[in-house]
């Protein structure tokens, strides 16, 4: 069965198609895979290597991928159902099969790995642009170019060479035959074919140069995603570091969760935004800086365990003003809701020394005892209110009359059975 390759067209009579994904699960345990058995057809109904958008599932899934082109298998690890590496494939198909332009699938991609950089050429509509490299897939391409471009690559190097010897033939003066007469370069190369015409106004020159800032902000950007955790975690760092020097860091709460999802250390960001942002006037700073942590930790348990984490490296830095106030910082954070209450009786069960020494982490906990227990109440409490609420709401009958105006709610308490003085045991 085959479907549209852009699934957003309905319509029946559209030219572009592509076979269905076909996705067969292999293995148990560890070594469970996903075969994707018709990759070659559909690759080939998008003009592009089959071994990319496996790539690309292994980048979106987190998952390693093996390719065996003699055999045509290409493999995902894990276990992944068709449909869902078929919805994946439409992501694939968006970014690096349909033109900008007219959404036509008819474009070619072409790498320029000197530059470091993806162009791709739309046959339907002659748009020409550059793919943004930010996706972890364009590293892929970058080393592993479409064969079609680097034979075109090859075929211009050739002419290149070919008009070289010609000048060099012509000027050295050996052997000239006057007799050969060389074809015009134009007829001979068709060099110009492949160059398209450049204005040379200011106006052009400035959005030429604006491209190519362009190009090179995606390319440092693939590149930082290269680099290890830690020295991801320093750009992180030093992003916020300067946002805060300058001054700019109360309403840069976006950009700064921006920055920590391109580097890919979300998680980590309220580790780092409490070494940055706060020191021994916490408690002011927690209301100042609300909006920035919120940013990472709303519904997000991990980015809440470092945010103790960040908490306890800051008690070691301010041990004497902020260990006898421990309890209070940690019911503002709670009051905050950058703190949920589960995720803190969790850090209470158990003392770490990941941040601080065990000695010290003992401290904090210690001191941290009555708010954890004020918590655990309050949560007996709240199930022992919800508890009698259900029982009261047994009890309560809704009573309707036909003359009264309004409805009614009456407390029924509960019948006690009658004893039957007058019983005949000889009737029953």
């Amino acid at each position: 069965m085959s479907v549209n390759v852009n699934r957003n067209v309905s319509d029946q009579f559209y030219r572009y198609k592509m076979p269905r994904l076909i996705a067969k699960v292999e293995g148990k345990g560890n070594g469970i895979k996903t075969v994707i058995v018709n990759m070659v057809d559909v690759a080939k109904a998008l003009n592009r290597p089959p071994t990319y958008p496996t790539k690309y599932f292994g980048c979106e899934l987190g998952a390693q991928t093996q390719f065996d082109a003699k055999n045509d298998r290409y493999i995902v690890n894990g276990s992944h159902e068709a449909n869902k590496l078929q919805d994946m494939l439409d992501g694939f198909i968006r970014k690096f099969v349909l033109c900008s332009e007219c959404d036509n699938p008819e474009t070619d991609l072409h790498v320029n790995p000197k530059k470091q950089t993806i162009g791709s050429a739309c046959k339907a509509c002659g748009n020409r642009g550059m793919l943004d490299t930010r996706h972890k897939l364009c590293t892929f391409i970058l080393k592993n170019p479409p064969e079609n471009d680097s034979s075109c690559v090859k075929e211009k190097k050739e002419k290149k060479n070919r008009k070289k010897d010609k000048e060099n033939g012509s000027g050295s003066g050996e052997a000239g035959n006057h007799n050969d007469i060389d074809a015009p370069d134009a007829v001979d190369g068709e060099e110009d074919d492949d160059d398209w015409a450049e204005e040379t106004t200011e106006e052009a020159q400035r959005r030429r140069m604006e491209e190519i800032s362009d190009h090179a902000k995606n390319l440092t950007l693939s590149e930082d995603l290269e680099k290890t955790l830690e020295e991801r975690v320093n750009l992180f760092y030093n992003f916020v570091k300067q946002k805060k020097e300058s001054g700019s860091i109360d309403s840069a709460d976006k950009e700064i969760l921006a920055e920590a999802e391109r580097l890919d250390v979300r998680a980590m960001g309220p580790l780092i935004l409490s070494e940055l942002l706060f020191d021994e006037n916490i408690r002011d700073q927690i209301k100042k800086f609300k909006r920035h942590f919120l940013r990472f930790c709303h519904n997000d348990k991990k980015a809440q365990k470092y945010l103790l984490g960040g908490f306890e490296c800051l008690v070691k830095l301010h041990q004497s003003q902020l260990l006898p106030r421990v309890a209070i910082i940690l019911k503002d954070l709670y009051d905050a809701d950058l703190l949920e209450e589960d995720v803190i009786l969790m850090w209470a069960e158990k003392v770490s020394k990941k941040y601080v020494s065990k000695e010290l982490a003992k401290e904090i906990h210690a001191k941290a005892a009555p708010f954890v227990k004020w918590l655990k109440e309050a949560e007996e409490e709240s199930e022992g209110s919800e508890a009698e609420e259900e029982e009261d709401d047994e009890n309560v009958e809704v009573v309707y009359s036909s003359s009264a105006r309004e409805l009614k709610v009456e407390t029924v308490q509960p019948e006690k059975a009658e004893e039957d003085d007058d019983l005949d045991i000889d009737a029953i």
